[in-house]
């Protein structure tokens, strides 16, 4: 029975701490784990379940049934029309956290779970995800046609193949009322268009990072939060759009990852200002945020003798300035730089050669005079 599209990566080593083994049809970005999946379930326990479908879509669903459901079961749930069929990703206490967290009103009205899947709901259901690839290069096509500046990136049948949602990507807004009617005729389904950004697209169809991992939109991500170049600035990172842009062509998530912890540390950093000293002005020019290093040159638009003062040292010069001394050097002659954080070849792991087999040289053994003696004869 096909389930969904999901392969086993790393699922053997199953014994999670929760003491339960790894559901291979729950193993997906848009999971949740329970922490409170062990606890006994109580009269407040919500009747509520989470179901996700493919990319990135979720919903919560009321379980009106009273069905025993747990996570990684297929199910059939109220759709509009008809019925789609979906995993349930998360069950019990923490759906009411989860969703809180999402502004979801939890007495809100909510669509319901009808049953988990029969042998007939999966048929229709494997019939309906077999045209999805052949419906999308045909809109593709038909797309093409109209000359509508969008991309169709894929198509998500409904579980009883009455509706088809079309996801498509576009840098302005289009007009595409006529592709709708021309899909819903061709193809005689109901059709829902969906914008997705980038950044979706490029989790969708997945990868390797620039870090030589997979790519976190495609393997956890799934909240995406905007990414301004102030954040490379912060970093101290140089304005390079190739080496800031990830596969998606804009600018990486993973810039945000460090963006409190250099806000923090920027924060013991002076404004840039001017050093005087009795060799001159010296102009800022750069800093090393973990090292607390600032760098200052005798020349404002050029790196020349640039020299690298600690932090400390510039607080103690800028409190000379105002009082209208000036520090015959930039550096103190015995002042210890920095703790160097750098890494230290110590066992040779860096080497080129590290690999390499020597080959060990043969000695040469010495004839004896008796075998010298017996070759020359033959």
């Amino acid at each position: 029975m096909k389930t969904e599209d999901h392969t086993l990566r790393g699922c053997a080593s199953q014994a999670l701490k929760s003491g339960r083994y790894c559901n291979p049809h729950s193993c997906n970005k848009l999971n949740v784990y329970n922490d409170l999946s062990r606890y006994p379930e109580t009269s407040n326990t919500p009747d509520i379940v989470e179901v996700r479908f493919k990319n990135t879509r979720k919903a919560f669903y009321k379980n009106v049934n009273k069905l025993i459901l747990t996570e990684g079961d297929m199910v059939a749930v109220e759709a509009s029309p008809g019925h789609d069929i979906g995993t349930v990703s998360l069950t019990g206490e923490l759906i009411r956290e989860q969703m809180k967290r999402k502004g979801i009103p939890y007495n809100g009205k909510l669509r319901i779970v009808y049953r988990k899947i029969k042998p007939a709901d999966i048929e229709k259901w494997e019939k309906a995800t077999q045209r999805e690839d052949d419906v999308m290069l045909k809109a593709r096509r038909i797309t093409k046609d109209l000359k509508l500046k969008m991309k169709i990136g894929d198509v998500e049948f409904q579980g009883d193949g009455t509706k088809a949602i079309f996801y498509y990507i576009a840098d302005n807004r289009v007009d595409f009322r006529e592709l709708i009617r021309i899909l819903a005729d061709k193809f005689k389904i109901r059709v829902e268009m969906r914008q997705i950004g980038a950044r979706q697209e490029a989790g969708r169809i997945g990868g390797i990072g620039s870090c030589g991992r997979e790519l976190c939109c495609a393997s956890w991500m799934s909240d995406f939060v905007s990414v301004t170049t102030d954040t490379a600035r912060e970093q101290q990172l140089s304005m390079n759009p190739q080496k800031l842009a990830g596969q998606c062509g804009k600018l990486k998530c993973c810039l945000n990852f460090e963006k409190d912890c250099y806000k923090e540390a920027l924060d013991f950093f002076p404004p840039k200002t001017r050093l005087e000293t009795e060799k001159g002005t010296a102009y800022f020019m750069k800093i090393d945020v973990f090292k607390q290093l600032i760098w200052y040159s005798f020349k404002k638009d050029a790196l020349e003798n640039v020299t690298a003062i600690s932090l400390e040292r510039v607080y103690e010069i800028i409190e000379m300035n105002k009082e209208g001394k000036k520090p015959e050097k930039l550096k103190i002659s015995d002042e210890t730089n920095f703790h160097s954080f750098d890494f230290n070849d110590v066992v040779g792991q860096e080497s080129i050669n590290r690999f390499y087999d020597k080959k060990k040289k043969r000695k040469k053994r010495k004839k004896s005079f008796d075998q010298k003696r017996n070759y020359k004869k033959k």
